[in-house]
């Protein structure tokens, strides 16, 4: 979030003299630099955004308190190996069990299960309608019980359908378990880092994803040789093994979660907990300086459908909504199908899951440079849509590409295109930054994950069985939806460039007793608030 009100008054004074009148003692610090121009240095604006006294941090607010910028690197970098280098485990638990399917394809799981390519498609699709439905529930009960409380449930919970894969004997178990996984799976997000450190942050999460499929290729090479053990398909290993992999990470979830900053003793994180006082301070005054909304709500506080609806009729969110219905699809069935494209190729199993590493190891180099691009440019749409540009040659030459081309030249092509500089994790934290606040940012958090799952439906019956062996129809269709991408990039940028002048026009037309006037009797919420400004 990014604010005009600096202008709402001309006296020049320290932040430390001007929140005198909030009644905060001094806690300095020697060469001070933490974060300035925030909306406490104001006293006549800072007063609208204390704290809730619910909220969880709230005995720690000091808006003037100092800290160092060592002190901040410190406590950030304790913050990453305790709790986001975790959260990386989980999601890649997550795609572990959600991915596995690719690795079971390459092993002859549709041909052991008397299944074709559509049953596949139509698994794919069972699963996204599912995961879309969990979406908006499981998020409302995440905001209720906690994330700390309800992610590990999940984990559990999937990894018990996921390890009865072991047991598919059909078409109807196939289903049935693609439905239940995608209903545990729904609404699975961990979350809680400054707006301004999201894009680098989803990028680490993002690569877990990749990680996971690296991890997975290598270790469905060793456990799909145990085909025959038992009379057991390969595949059915995997399913059992990954799946209790998944449920080991969610029963140590159980203990290692804290509640928030503040509240981190515990049976495996100590009596004491992570952090001092000292580095609790300046966690929860970082945060709250960032982004002044997320004191307004507690890590305990109930959603409502009526924040769901007030969130879905959000206009200046829209153009994000719609571009995360086709963000992945470009890439997503080439991705699907990557296992069985190679075995066309003539590769074999274990050739087929080694192969798949190179793609993801050039989709984490890139989504980890384009991330640090746009937090380098502070600049979103137009970084994130150099991931489709990228996108669009591979895309064209594959619709084309003859059916006796060279099988190392599809490969090539194929690994380029799925190992894309991905615009996704930055997408995920504008759409974040632009909600504003906590309440809206949760729900539309959730609405941007349903279209994006909407999105993987529509993709799930673009390469078809008339259409095989390589889905040139399909290609063609993915180069369409990848150019409508391109130009959906630069009309949200258009939009919020627009918007943004519209707000301050009005903004700066105002004197400083109209301000003020403003800030204490608006009825205007969220983004639509006239000193909000949205990022793009």
């Amino acid at each position: 979030m990014s604010s005009p009100a600096s202008s709402l008054g001309n006296k020049k004074s320290s932040p430390l003299e001007q929140n005198k009148s909030l009644g905060y003692e001094d806690v300095e610090s020697p060469g001070v630099v933490s974060r300035e121009g925030h909306v406490f240095d104001n006293p006549d604006l800072g007063k609208y955004f204390i704290p809730i006294q619910e909220y969880e941090g709230r005995h720690r607010f000091n808006p003037k308190a100092t800290w160092t910028e060592a002190e901040e690197r410190s406590l950030v970098r304790k913050v990453d190996k305790r709790i986001l280098l975790w959260c990386c485990a989980m999601f890649f638990a997550l795609q572990l069990d959600r991915g596995n399917i690719s690795a079971a394809l390459s092993d002859n799981l549709l041909k052991d299960l008397r299944l074709n390519t559509n049953d596949f498609n139509n698994g794919q699709l069972i699963f996204s309608l599912s995961f879309l439905c969990a979406e908006l529930p499981s998020q409302l009960v995440s905001k209720r019980i906690g994330p700390d409380v309800w992610l590990p449930i999940q984990l559990v919970a999937w990894s018990l359908v996921a390890m009865s894969q072991c047991r598919l004997d059909g078409r109807a178990s196939f289903f049935i378990t693609r439905s239940l996984l995608g209903i545990l799976e729904g609404g699975f997000v961990p979350g809680g880092v400054p707006d301004m450190e999201l894009p680098v942050r989803l990028s680490f999460v993002w690569v877990s994803f990749t990680l996971t499929n690296i991890s997975g290729a290598l270790l469905g090479y060793g456990i799909l040789h145990m085909r025959g053990l038992h009379g057991w398909e390969g595949w059915r290993y995997l399913f059992l093994i990954e799946g209790a992999m998944t449920a080991l990470i969610g029963i140590f979830s159980f203990f290692w979660l804290p509640a928030s900053p503040t509240q981190t003793k515990g049976v495996l994180r100590g009596k004491n907990g992570w952090f001092t006082e000292r580095e609790e301070v300046i966690m929860v005054n970082r945060i709250l300086r960032d982004d002044p909304s997320k004191g307004g709500m507690h890590n305990r506080q109930a959603l409502h459908l009526s924040d769901f609806w007030a969130s879905l009729k959000d206009y200046d969110n829209w153009g994000i909504y719609l571009l995360g219905l086709t963000i992945l699809t470009p890439t997503g069935p080439p991705n699907s199908y990557l296992t069985l494209t190679l075995r066309k190729l003539g590769f074999d199993t274990f050739e087929t899951n080694l192969l798949t590493i190179p793609a993801s190891v050039l989709f984490i180099i890139n989504v980890l440079l384009l991330s640090q691009l746009s937090r380098i440019t502070n600049e979103r749409s137009m970084v994130a849509c150099l991931g489709t540009i990228w996108e669009l040659p591979f895309l064209l030459t594959l619709s084309f590409l003859p059916n006796h081309s060279s099988p190392w030249v599809r490969f090539t092509i194929l690994t380029l295109l799925i190992g894309h500089p991905s615009g996704y994790p930055i997408v995920i934290g504008w759409n974040s930054q632009n909600s504003n606040t906590v309440r809206t940012r949760t729900v539309s958090a959730a609405l941007f994950n349903m279209f994006v799952q909407a999105g993987g439906i529509i993709a799930t019956h673009i390469y078809n069985e008339d259409d095989k062996p390589f889905y040139h129809k399909g290609n063609k269709v993915l180069t369409g939806i990848a150019a409508w991408n391109a130009v959906l990039y630069c009309l949200i940028k258009l939009y919020y460039i627009r918007r943004n002048k519209w707000k301050a026009a009005r903004w700066n037309a105002m004197s400083t007793e109209e301000k003020a006037r403003y800030l204490e009797t608006t009825t205007d919420k969220g983004n639509k608030r006239l000193d909000f400004i949205f990022v793009h």
